[in-house]
């Protein structure tokens, strides 16, 4: 029989929910943390706000005296390794994980590196935590990934019910990169988009990653006149040559994409052309956050010298894995338990205020309990910033 696990807030500091206060200790055990992701290359903003969101909340911990799990207060190490957005890297770096006895890794970012690493993570005992939205690496008999975001499939039918509700937007049309991850997001967002009764007036154009003149690429697609464009799982760096090419050719309609993004891309690439973008956010907002989410920020953009909306999002894998440690000790060597105690886990979340919980979902999209329970934030995007649109909730 599994054991209900919920841990108390009484059991928690007040300032970051997981961490005991007090002077570090020099002799703390170590528990290594793996990040397995992109940091070079186009859509390297996606694991740089991973790696800096990890890096800066073990630090904070470390800061105050490090994590008591079960008998023993540890301090947390991160182990980075840029796959260059390569599936064979990412193979290579998750064997390296299994060598130095990692068993939770965060990352992959993209759908082809998480299912090349999913043989090494299952033989090895890792559990890891993708950004990437294949139902086939969260649905069983796949056992040992946990999405770490909400997946396109889940955002895209809300941004489009959204926009068709208040914008009015009946047209829609599709372009994505010629890779797999892009394509797969197409796919799913034109099934979603005809489910909810949209016209789909394009969806065949395609274009290569290192393309750097993109106006034969928009200009048939904003031929056929859509209300909405559209950027199927564009990278951070494409983003905003494609909304420069089909404003600069007059497309006024809407735009937007089913992937994060960061503000300081669009603002440097595209400027005011990129003025009313409509984007996943991280999982917070002004209205969301609570002192820790604060303290978060402060604390990375002291680091880093900025700040990635994205990393409201990212700072929660590394969370969600140390409570679950706390909730059950017999799983920092064995991901098995891991697995069990998260069919029941639920944590009070640090980074929200009011009552919100962390817990494990994913009972309708995977018939199993393999993502992370963030909120969905749709953002806006105008001069130099982000602006919530709406925030959703998904299952």
């Amino acid at each position: 029989m599994k054991k209900s696990h919920f841990i108390k807030a009484s059991l928690l500091t007040s300032l970051v929910g997981i961490a005991i206060s007090g002077p570090a200790l020099a002799d703390n055990p170590t528990l290594k943390i793996g990040f397995v992701g992109v940091t070079s290359g186009p859509a390297a903003a996606w694991g740089i706000s991973n790696q800096r969101s990890m890096e800066t909340r073990a630090d904070w911990i470390n800061e105050i005296g490090g994590v008591k799990i079960g008998d023993k207060t540890y301090d947390i190490e991160i182990v980075a390794f840029d796959d260059q957005k390569d599936p064979k890297r990412a193979v290579a770096g998750m064997e390296k994980m299994a060598q130095e006895g990692i068993h939770y890794v965060v990352g992959p970012n993209v759908d082809d590196g998480a299912a090349a690493v999913r043989p090494v993570a299952e033989q090895k005992g890792i559990m890891y935590f993708p950004y990437a939205f294949p139902k086939s690496l969260y649905t069983a008999p796949a056992s040992n990934a946990v999405l770490g975001m909400v997946a396109n499939y889940q955002s895209g039918p809300a941004i489009y019910k959204y926009l068709m509700e208040h914008k009015g937007v009946k047209k829609v049309a599709f372009v994505a990169a010629n890779e797999s991850d892009p394509l797969s997001q197409r796919d799913g967002g034109v099934e979603a988009a005809k489910k909810l009764g949209l016209d789909v007036v394009s969806s065949n154009v395609t274009y290569q990653v290192d393309t750097t003149d993109f106006t034969p690429v928009i200009l048939p697609v904003i031929k056929s006149r859509p209300d909405l464009l559209v950027l199927s799982g564009v990278s951070p760096a494409n983003a905003p040559q494609l909304i420069r090419s089909a404003r600069e050719l007059g497309y006024t309609g809407l735009i937007s994409t089913e992937t994060a993004q960061d503000a300081n891309v669009l603002k440097e690439g595209a400027g005011d052309l990129a003025n009313g973008f409509i984007s996943v956010g991280g999982a917070s907002t002004p209205e969301l956050a609570s002192d820790t989410m604060r303290e978060f920020v402060k604390r990375y953009t002291k680091k880093y010298g900025e700040y990635n909306d994205e990393s409201n999002t990212k700072v929660y894998a590394l969370e969600y894995i140390i409570a679950t440690l706390q909730a059950d000790p017999d799983a920092i060597d064995d991901v098995q338990d891991f697995q069990e105690t998260m069919d029941t886990f639920e944590a009070p979340n640090p980074y929200m205020v009011g009552n919100a919980k962390l817990k494990y979902v994913g009972d309708t999209s995977f018939g199993q309990k393999r993502q992370l329970s963030v909120p969905l934030v749709v953002n806006v995007y105008k001069d130099g910033k982000f602006e919530t649109l709406f925030v959703a909730q998904v299952d």
